[in-house]
């Protein structure tokens, strides 16, 4: 039986590339493979393409990382539905959550302005919901900024627990138990407030209901 080689026009055609296919294989090796894994190289490899053939639709890794960011933040969908403040807090918990599903997109929410088609999306509708609450054009595009920050902030945290693997209430567990450790001579008042520091509740509610009731009493100057 003779083995013939076989004509490369008979290999299935490639798909071609462009920006979003590229995107798309981006976030399929980071969610199967980690960050790590993420390289301008592994993604050509995965595309059957060599690298320099990327970078005619991406410029870099960190361009890849914030399209990436983009395309997880196209999964959020605006409530409807509530008063400006309930709107507010259902869009910066879907914004946390689209974030936080993939490692590593978060902190690049935190290190760059935000430009992409959707994430512009999202925080437009947080200035319209801002401006519903009475903020004048200064206070909304500085409450947004602050807000979005706390959002990236936030979804860095929760991707700790989604992409890593780490459980919640042992990785509390160990903090106490260094805190319980700690002389009291050096540390008075963190072994003092302790029990407090690791008391249960809804803090990430309570701390965006702060920096809302901090934006609408503080006057820009």
């Amino acid at each position: 039986m003779s083995t013939q080689p076989v004509s490369r026009r008979a290999r299935p055609a490639k798909a071609p590339l462009s920006r979003d296919v590229i995107v798309r294989t981006g976030l399929k090796i980071l969610d199967r493979d980690g960050l790590e894994a993420l390289t301008m190289r592994r993604v050509a490899k995965e595309l059957d393409t060599g690298p320099a053939s990327l970078y005619v639709y991406v410029a870099h890794r960190d361009d890849l990382m914030a399209a990436m960011l983009d395309e997880a933040l196209g999964q959020v969908r605006p409530p409807a539905e509530g008063t400006w403040r309930e709107q507010l807090r259902a869009l910066i918990a879907a914004a946390v959550e689209a974030m936080s599903r993939h490692e590593g997109l978060a902190a690049v929410a935190l290190g760059a302005i935000p430009t992409g088609d959707n994430v512009l999306l999202v925080l437009d509708r947080m200035l319209a919901l801002l401006k519903d609450a009475g903020l004048d054009d200064t206070a909304a595009a500085w409450a947004v900024d602050l807000l979005w920050l706390h959002t990236a902030a936030a979804a860095t945290e929760e991707s700790a627990y989604h992409t890593k693997g780490s459980d919640e209430e042992s990785t509390i567990a160990a903090a106490d138990r260094r805190y319980a450790a700690l002389p009291a001579d050096r540390y008075p008042m963190i072994t003092s407030l302790r029990q407090a520091l690791f008391s249960p509740g809804d803090r990430d509610t309570w701390a965006l209901e702060v920096l809302i009731n901090g934006i609408l009493h503080t006057p820009t100057r």
